[in-house]
């Protein structure tokens, strides 16, 4: 093998592509690891943050169904806190409740009933939540939609530069050329390298929110008539968290199926 085709393989790659780029690629290589590490930033902290929020958000329900009394509750919350989105919503629901039979319609935010009071309380918590929720996620969807066409635009304006190189210096065989195009190829697959786990970060955390915005709406429709009655619903309070519903036994149905052959 030729020595001189050797040093020329070593000297191509991605060590040779950024000295040989122009200020717009490396801007915009540099517009591409910053956009990666906000990324990897954004997956890391929303990550363990819904972690910590499903984990708090467990033992507070499970407190709350197996508290006697909501002063119980009202006090849990007063010690330890209101540190998910389950004790905020409770903490700001007995609040209301509390503010408006001690104060009544006291201002214009105030105005209507007990219950209608209430109901606004619980949904603007719920917004407050949902946006908390979603905090970071524009980011992450932006990242995951134009860091490939950020990296198509650095490959092509690698490309460019390399033909021209190689116009102006007359040699157009194909291993002149292969390697700056190549080179310049690079880019794109620093693109998708980005994109790739923003998308899958963006998606993973997404379907995460919409659980526990669904568990937590469910919630505040228990947390309501619960407040509103002075009664839970028999479903959440005497089912416990995590528990399968029992199947009816083969003995108790067999007086029904009894009755059904005898009609």
């Amino acid at each position: 093998m030729n020595p001189a085709s050797i040093d020329a393989g070593n000297a191509l790659g991605f060590a040779h592509f950024i000295a040989q780029a122009d200020a717009v690629g490396k801007s915009l290589l540099v517009v591409l690891i910053v956009m990666s590490a906000l990324s990897w930033y954004l997956i890391a902290v929303r990550g363990v943050a819904m972690s910590l929020r499903k984990r708090r958000s467990a033992r507070f329900l499970s407190f709350f169904w197996n508290a006697s009394t909501l002063d119980q509750v009202s006090d849990e919350i007063a010690t330890h806190g209101a540190r998910d989105p389950f004790s905020h919503l409770a903490a700001h629901a007995m609040h209301a409740r509390r503010h408006h039979e001690r104060y009544g319609a006291a201002k214009l935010a105030e105005a209507g009933t007990q219950q209608e009071f209430l109901t606004r309380t619980i949904k603007k918590v719920l917004d407050e939540e949902t946006a908390a929720l979603e905090r970071g996620l524009t980011a992450l969807a932006t990242i995951g939609a134009t860091a490939p066409f950020v990296g198509l635009f650095g490959t092509v304006w690698g490309v460019y530069h390399a033909l021209v190189a190689i116009g102006m210096s007359g040699a157009g065989t194909l291993d002149k050329v292969a390697g700056p195009v190549g080179e310049a190829l690079i880019m794109t697959g620093i693109g998708l390298a980005v994109a790739i786990p923003a998308v899958i970060g963006y998606n993973a955390l997404t379907r995460a929110n919409r659980v526990l915005l669904a568990e937590l709406d469910s919630f505040a429709f228990e947390l309501m008539t619960f407040l509103s009655t002075g009664h839970a619903l028999s479903s959440a309070a005497t089912t416990p968290v995590n528990v399968k519903p029992m199947r009816q036994d083969a003995t108790a149905l067999a007086p029904r199926a009894a009755l059904a052959r005898e009609a």
